[in-house]
């Protein structure tokens, strides 16, 4: 069973936003190009708006979709007036309550849900053209550096990730074998990198943008938490900063 979402993220929008380091203006760009300038594009699972707030210049409109109130909240914030996004609360179990949409995307949110089950109620929602795209890790994801002198951290608080029943993680079905079975099985992969750069802050915080490491998980332990994983990374690296070479694989799938 899927946890609730205030235990997956309480509290934790606020370092997403800041923290988290988005897809880059390539990914965005390729997406934007797919869906065409048109586009009502769904956003599901859209968090603060990582995906929703570069793509909705370049289409018609996003229809940003999340179950976490302070997600969509900081989001609304993030993008000020800007007009061509919808801010409305749901799920991938609420897609047919929602306003009608072209295409459809998923940055890290898709491995929450019953992965099968979502794309067979997408493929009565979306018309003949409908994409279904998703943005997230390679087959084999790159770990960052830091992960090595951070994961002890975690679990000495005892801080272990949980997945939700069809994820990745708990079925070892990746994402384009999800896609290769069912309706939208004809998929077109691109790989975009880059390097980002990061110091202590930014890595602390980080952490606190996760599931398995959110307030809400840490609750009073939070303080604790991020001054452990401060002391860690520097007495790995006294310096105080990292370089990460990030791969992010665009997957767009459509019906054979």
């Amino acid at each position: 069973m899927v946890p609730s979402v205030s235990d997956l993220f309480g509290g934790a929008a606020a370092y997403y936003a800041r923290y988290r380091p988005g897809y880059g203006p390539e990914v965005i760009e390729h997406l934007a190009r797919v869906f065409g300038r048109g586009a009502r594009v769904l956003d599901l699972g859209c968090g603060p708006g990582t995906v929703a707030i570069p793509l909705a210049p370049l289409v018609t409109e996003v229809v940003a979709v999340d179950p976490d109130p302070d997600m969509l909240a900081t989001g609304r914030r993030l993008a000020g007036a800007r007009a061509s996004i919808r801010w409305l609360p749901g799920d991938s179990t609420s897609l047919r309550a929602l306003p009608a949409f072209h295409h459809v995307v998923m940055g890290r949110s898709f491995h929450w849900m019953d992965r099968g089950a979502v794309l067979s109620d997408l493929d009565e929602l979306l018309p003949p053209d409908g994409v279904v795209a998703l943005l997230g890790p390679t087959r084999e994801p790159r770990e960052p550096p830091w992960e090595p002198v951070v994961r002890p951290v975690r679990e000495k608080f005892g801080l272990l990730p949980r997945f939700g029943g069809g994820s990745f993680q708990a079925s070892g079905e990746h994402h384009q074998d999800v896609l290769a079975g069912s309706p939208f099985g004809r998929v077109e992969a691109a790989i975009f990198e880059r390097r980002l750069e990061w110091d202590v802050d930014a890595v602390v915080g980080l952490q606190l943008s996760y599931s398995f490491s959110s307030p809400a998980r840490l609750g009073g332990r939070l303080e604790a938490f991020s001054e452990a994983v401060r002391a860690a990374l520097l007495a790995a690296c006294p310096p105080g900063g990292w370089e990460e070479r990030e791969t992010t694989e665009a997957l767009i799938a459509r019906r054979p």
